[in-house]
């Protein structure tokens, strides 16, 4: 197996003769808001055009929140007001998803929020949900890929009691390190590759790790844990370190996990974040590094979408003396099953090239009606020969089941993207709690941003009784039936 050197990819096995030199790994700087009197945490977001040196010694044109590219982590604890105050200072319409936050649907950031250019858009809501690595980004409705491409997303961390009372490394940008990683193509000039060369979607050349190709991080502790969030496009990355040792997951998309798991590999689809701690020794580099993608059954041509590949992400360096770090907790949390594993499913999706039940998106149809305050199991199944995934706005999910059996225990956790290989189905389990609205609706959408931008997504009301549906624009009409 072709190993790529630090930055570069091995293009469908092919290593690049280009070294790329390693530069200090940037540190989105971390924004608590502002704190008023009446207790509300405040933001400000401006989406901006900016210039990055994500190539050594080249200028590329990108976009960021707050700065050139990616944005501040944002931070906020468990039953806060937070409100934001978010402008659009791009040549083009955008808007800001808030990707596995609980949030009413006028204030999603979907593609019926979006936000025109020179506008400001100012939601505000209760945290709701126990400590997790959220993120946010934009989604307009067929531009979504390429908004996230030019550099437009961040992290969003929510926290609570339970995790403050655990043992774990917690000092910003020393221990705790927020980790954006995705792929991206350049043109000779320096420029970001934008043209879409297959139906797959933009699949990159270069991994670029919080904004920079060829990242290292200069290491102080015994054990760092790393905040790892799969912002590409379309690549699924299978992260291992290069000793081979293993690491500890200790929590997923949204939250901890029960007990830290020990692993060798982590695989993460687009949207997917975990949480890993790897413990490390004096002065003994090692690299985080993408193997390639082992459950590949299914696939017309795996090479095609990037399976075969393998880059380094980013190189860790001890220093020669480490502060030391207390191990792991036994114990992280506890996870209550939503349903029993034998619950059947009350709706099911089929992704197959665009569509979702043999539909592509219309922004004036809605798909499902689902009722407040109901636990629901949804049937989700990959019946293409390419790869897909699947999230849901506004909810953490359970999995209850692969084709009939128990999932592995790293998706014991709670979950709000899941990759569905070809060929099987997974149930998951979701409760729909609070937030009914008959206007505004939520999104279900493949996160391959190329599959989502070509339609496939569709939406869906959560309703109180006695609501029904409003009547959308355009002459759009309402059906409430699943699949």
């Amino acid at each position: 197996m072709p190993l790529a050197l630090s930055g570069a990819a091995c293009v469908r096995g092919q290593a690049s003769s280009t070294p790329v030199t390693t530069r200090p790994l940037p540190i989105p700087p971390l924004s608590a808001g502002r704190v008023g009197v009446d207790g509300v945490r405040r933001f400000e977001l401006a989406a901006q055009p900016g210039v990055t040196e994500m190539l050594p010694g080249r200028s590329t044109a990108t976009w960021g929140y707050n700065g050139s590219i990616l944005g501040p982590t944002l931070r906020a604890r468990r039953g806060e007001r937070v409100a934001f105050t978010i402008t659009n200072n791009l040549p083009e319409t955008t808007s800001v998803h808030w990707h596995g936050m609980r949030v009413p649907a006028r204030y999603d950031g979907g593609p019926h929020q979006s936000i025109e250019p020179g506008a400001t858009w100012e939601p505000d809501w209760t945290v709701e949900q126990h400590a997790a690595t959220l993120w946010y980004h934009p989604h307009p409705h067929g531009s979504t890929e390429k908004h996230v491409y030019r550099g437009l997303s961040g992290l969003f961390l929510i926290d609570d009691d339970i995790a403050d009372g655990l043992d774990l490394p917690r000092r910003y940008g020393v221990d705790d390190i927020p980790l954006v990683i995705a792929d991206r193509r350049f043109t000779s000039g320096g420029r970001l590759d934008e043209a879409d060369d297959s139906k797959y979607g933009l699949l990159g050349d270069t991994v670029i790790t919080n904004g920079i190709a060829g990242a290292h991080l200069s290491v102080s502790t015994e054990r760092v844990r790393l905040r790892v969030l799969n912002g590409s496009s379309s690549r699924l990355f299978n992260l291992a370190r290069s000793d081979d040792a293993s690491f500890d997951l200790i929590a997923t998309d949204g939250g901890l996990l029960e007990k830290p798991l020990s692993l060798k590999r982590i695989q993460l689809s687009p949207g997917e974040r975990a949480e890993i701690v790897l413990e490390l020794s004096a002065g003994q580099t090692v690299t985080l590094r993408a193997l390639p993608i082992e459950a590949r059954e299914g696939l017309s041509d795996p090479a095609t979408f990037g399976f075969d590949d393998t880059f380094d992400i980013l190189t860790l360096r001890p220093e020669s003396t480490l502060s030391a770090s207390p191990g792991l907790p036994e114990t992280l949390t506890t996870i209550t099953p939503l349903v029993d594993a034998a619950t059947p499913a009350n709706r099911s999706f089929e992704l197959q090239w665009y569509m979702i039940n043999g539909q592509r998106m219309d922004m004036n149809r809605i798909d499902l009606v689902v009722p407040v305050d109901t636990t629901e199991v949804w049937s989700i199944r990959n019946v293409d020969n390419w790869p897909h995934n699947f999230h849901v706005h506004d909810v953490q999910f359970q999995v209850i089941s692969i084709d009939g059996r128990t999932p592995p225990p790293a998706l014991s956790g709670w979950k709000d993207t899941i990759y569905t290989e070809p060929g099987r189905t997974y149930n998951v389990g979701m409760r729909f709690s609070g937030h009914a609205d008959p206007v505004n609706p939520y999104m279900y959408h493949c996160h391959l941003l190329h599959h989502e931008d070509q339609g496939m997504m569709g939406q869906f009301l959560v309703l109180a009784p006695g609501q029904q549906p409003a009547p959308m624009p355009m002459g759009g009409n309402h059906s409430g039936g699943g699949h």
